[in-house]
């Protein structure tokens, strides 16, 4: 141990003998009654000093950890960071942060309950590790699609259908309550909302994520997003907003999870398009946006992704656009990323860039040993890493995670899925269902079908919207048949039809999956009435077939289930409006049903 570095240390212990809840009380208390109190950036500076270099860098960094309480043996942590527990890996790395997930691989969540006590876990790991700096504890919960905590929670539906219900104060309510939820269990950065704007339909991982295919509807529901995740309430009750991924995945045509999208729009177009709704978060005082790994020639001819280009993050982000929150990578075990730099490099690479915090690296232990290395062979200051753990501290203190890291469990209940919040969320849902084709007058409906017949895309979504159909009247059955449904399934939904008075088939992504066409096709020559319900993107609804019915739920979360059977059986009528234009199949020249687009009855 260096002597600045045991000088350091010692100053650190003596400053937490008192408790941690405290010091910021401390500091100001600390200053003369005639001096003016303690700032947020002098706070910062103040518990900057007491950090060594390896502390410093490990703020930067923020990752998963295997297991649903921080003292969990987990083999996957052995495997990952070569320690057994969550909690040891905080120890062992002075992170700045974590992230949760609800996947197999990467699983932390139970029920809220636990989530809390795991969140409390980590905490106590931090304040008692090298740096003493509690935990960014994030997830990414957008709603609909994007959902790390699902049920009990409350449930919201996609963005797009937010914005089809045509109300920014819905918006605001929806980040409001995700905030608050996700606030009382100790989660106190969400990476949402999606601030890209949808302009190329065949995008296939952003879509119903954005709000909208126009700028100006975009950017007025990322706004009131922001003041719903920052603004609603104490401190201590709302989470860190990131917009993402700038700068802008709207127009992408493949998946920067799997490799490394280039778009090709000209800087102009990108001012007018792109740019709109992160100028508008960060008007709304965003704390942190995310990069995007992405190649975007006419703002780095170099073919850098985003996240690793100096011209797109300094230049235009924090030159341009004049943002000085915290920003944040996508995930760096995305191949997006990956494809041009080893998994050494690029921590650097995007530290060189202009970026704060480095997300989910491929390898932890690798990504912090580089940035250590670069800084001691000069090829990165020590100044340069000050100035982002700056940034990082100044967001901890400002959304109070230094003065409040802890939760009490005992009143998740009374926070977490009430039945305020969900009639909240199921009245935002009731907004968002658009009827975008009715030319044979299928609905509403003359009368109450006696049978109903649920097929097409999803296990789950055809079994939900059946049972919620039964339960408003109508005795309904599912028979799912798929993305790419055979000759026999399409055959058994069939013979199926002909026994019922009423045929609801859902579909996703018709332009990619195409034989749910053949799927519609045969169903509408039963000659039966049928309804289509384009249950994710809104887009299949433009690709030709003989079904003259068409609905679209924008996602098929619980409530937007609900919402649809509500729709169909005549208890509601549709309300929303399209948020994007749906162009005449893959003729994205030809628009079908334009931007504003919505029947009613």
């Amino acid at each position: 141990m260096t002597t600045r570095t045991a000088h350091a240390r010692h100053r650190r212990i003596h400053a937490l003998a008192v408790p941690l809840a405290g010091l910021l009380t401390l500091a100001v208390a600390a200053v003369p009654a005639t001096a003016q109190p303690v700032t947020a950036d002098a706070e910062a500076q103040q518990k900057l000093r007491g950090l060594s270099l390896e502390e410093k860098v490990g703020q930067l960094f923020v990752t998963w950890v295997n297991g649903k309480s921080a003292d969990e043996v987990n083999a996957k942590n052995k495997a990952d960071f070569g320690v057994d527990t969550p909690a040891q890996v905080i120890e062992k790395y002075h992170l700045g942060g974590v992230i949760y997930f609800n996947n197999d691989s990467r699983d932390n969540f139970d029920d809220p309950v636990q989530v809390a006590k795991l969140s409390n876990g980590l905490q106590r790991a931090a304040v008692r590790s090298g740096a003493r700096i509690p935990l960014q504890i994030a997830t990414d919960q957008e709603g609909g699609t994007v959902t790390r905590m699902g049920a009990p929670a409350t449930e919201l539906p996609n963005a797009m259908a937010i914005s089809a219900g045509r109300d920014t104060k819905a918006a605001q309510e929806a980040a409001r309550i995700l905030g608050h939820e996700l606030r009382a269990v100790g989660i106190n950065q969400d990476f949402a909302p999606d601030a890209d704007v949808n302009s190329n339909p065949a995008n296939p991982v952003i879509g119903v994520r954005s709000f909208s295919g126009q700028p100006g509807l975009a950017s007025q529901y990322v706004a009131a997003q922001v003041k719903g995740f920052q603004d609603s309430g104490r401190r201590t009750e709302t989470v860190s907003a990131a917009a993402k991924h700038f700068p802008g995945h709207g127009d992408a045509a493949t998946d920067s999870h799997l490799e490394l999208p280039r778009i090709d729009r000209s800087e102009a177009s990108w001012r007018e398009t792109d740019v709109p709704p992160f100028k508008a978060a960060i008007e709304a005082g965003i704390d942190s946006i995310m990069s995007a790994h992405i190649e975007f020639p006419s703002l780095d001819p170099t073919g850098e992704p985003a996240t690793l280009s100096k011209p797109i993050i300094t230049g235009k982000l924090r030159g341009e656009l004049g943002y000085r929150g915290v920003v944040v990578t996508d995930s760096l075990s995305m191949e997006g990323v990956r494809e041009l730099h080893s998994d050494a490099e690029i921590p650097v690479l995007a530290l060189k860039a202009g970026i704060d915090q480095l997300l989910m690296p491929v390898n932890l232990d690798l990504a912090i040993n580089s940035v250590l290395d670069a800084v001691r062979k000069g090829e990165l200051t020590e100044r340069r890493i000050d100035e982002s753990v700056l940034r990082i501290l100044k967001l901890k203190l400002n959304r109070g995670i230094l003065t409040s890291p802890f939760v009490d469990p005992a009143k998740v209940a009374s926070k977490v899925g009430t039945p305020a919040n969900l009639a909240t969320a199921q009245g935002i849902a009731d907004r968002s269902v658009t009827a975008i084709r009715n030319d044979g007058g299928v609905l509403p409906l003359k009368q109450q079908p006696a049978k109903t017949l649920v097929t097409g895309w999803g296990v789950s979504t055809t079994t939900l919207l059946a049972s919620k159909l039964t339960a408003h009247g109508t005795q309904a059955t599912a028979l799912q048949t798929g993305q790419t449904p055979t000759d026999a399934q399409i055959a058994q939904a069939v013979a199926a039809a002909k026994n019922v008075d009423l045929v609801v088939v859902l579909t996703n992504n018709v332009g990619t999956y195409p034989l749910q066409g053949k799927l519609l096709q045969a169903l509408a020559d039963t000659g039966k009435p049928v309804v289509a319900v384009a249950a994710q993107i809104p887009y299949d609804a433009g690709y030709d077939n003989p079904v003259k019915t068409w609905l679209a739920t924008y996602g098929y979360i619980t409530p937007s289930v609900e919402a649809l059977a509500k729709v169909i059986l005549g208890k509601t009528k549709p309300q929303g409006k399209l948020p994007v234009d749906v162009p005449a199949g893959k003729d994205v020249g030809t628009v079908k049903y334009p931007f504003g687009h919505g029947l009613t009855w």
